[in-house]
Parts: C-alpha cells; sequence; structure tokens
C-alpha cells in the first residue's frame, strides 16, 4: 500500500518531535503529502460544543504551532504545502477525526512506550489511535 497521505501527531515534547522527525523523513522518501495535527486539549471535558476557539486560545495555539515548526526544521525538512490542523477537544479522538476527514493514508505518533499499569493509569494516545482510526498508524517509540 503506498503512502501518499501521512498525517503526523505534534506536541511541544521530545517524544512528538521525534516521532514527527521520522514521520517527516518517511513523507521525504515516499513523496507523500502531509499534514500535522497539534490537539488543543480541552480541560472542561467534550469541547465538540465549541464552535470557535477564542482569539486568545486561537493565538496561544498559532505560537505554540509555529514554535513546533520551528524545532522540527532544525530536524526534518518541511514542505511548503504542508497542512495544519488544530482541533480543540480530546486527543485520540481529534486525531481520529482528522484522520478520517483528511483521508490520510497513515498517521504516524508518538509513544512514551510505558507498559502496565504506568500505560494504564495515563492511557495511551498511540494506542487509542491505533484503535480507533481506519489507517495503518506507525507508533514511534521513545529513543531513550
Amino acid at each position: 500500500m503506498p503512502f501518499k497521505r501521512i498525517l503526523i501527531a505534534v506536541a511541544a515534547n521530545e517524544i512528538a518531535l521525534h516521532a514527527a522527525t521520522v514521520g517527516l523523513e518517511l513523507a521525504a522518501e515516499l513523496g507523500a503529502a502531509v499534514a500535522l495535527v497539534h490537539v488543543i486539549e480541552s480541560t472542561v471535558g467534550d469541547a465538540s460544543w465549541v464552535a470557535e476557539p477564542s482569539i486568545e486560545l486561537s493565538a496561544s495555539s498559532q505560537s505554540l504551532m509555529a514554535q513546533i515548526l520551528a524545532t522540527l526544521s532544525d530536524r526534518a525538512p518541511i514542505p511548503e504545502d504542508i497542512v495544519k490542523f488544530e482541533p480543540v477537544g480530546a486527543a485520540i479522538q481529534s486525531i481520529v477525526q482528522t484522520a478520517h476527514g483528511w483521508a490520510a493514508d497513515l498517521v504516524v505518533v508518538g509513544s512514551h512506550g510505558r507498559v502496565g499499569v504506568g500505560r494504564a493509569l495515563l492511557g495511551s494516545v498511540a494506542e487509542g489511535v491505533a484503535r480507533h482510526t481506519t489507517c495503518p498508524v506507525l507508533i514511534v517509540r521513545n529513543r531513550g
């Protein structure tokens, strides 16, 4: 199966940045289109009621996405036509919905690599995305 549309979940932490670097390098090798998804997690439970993020929230997320892109550009080439998504809500649901809506062939997510009680207590976005999306998921484990 050729991967032509790769969605990469990004965040401002080393694990997500490492996974994004792997995803960008893979996309470059395959000549695939790339989209980044950075979820703005709601602190009020389900944020599906939010019609539009506030100007403050929007400016804050744009600033964070710009920082993430700046960090990534030092690690891997960023395509000029990269697509950026910043949904508000729960991480798993937002990533899965974005993958479906953008018609991704592959989703790339980072993982801490926790097992057992650590994963059960904290949950695993990578595992949740893998369980709920219809396309393949590349889970990139922490380097350390």
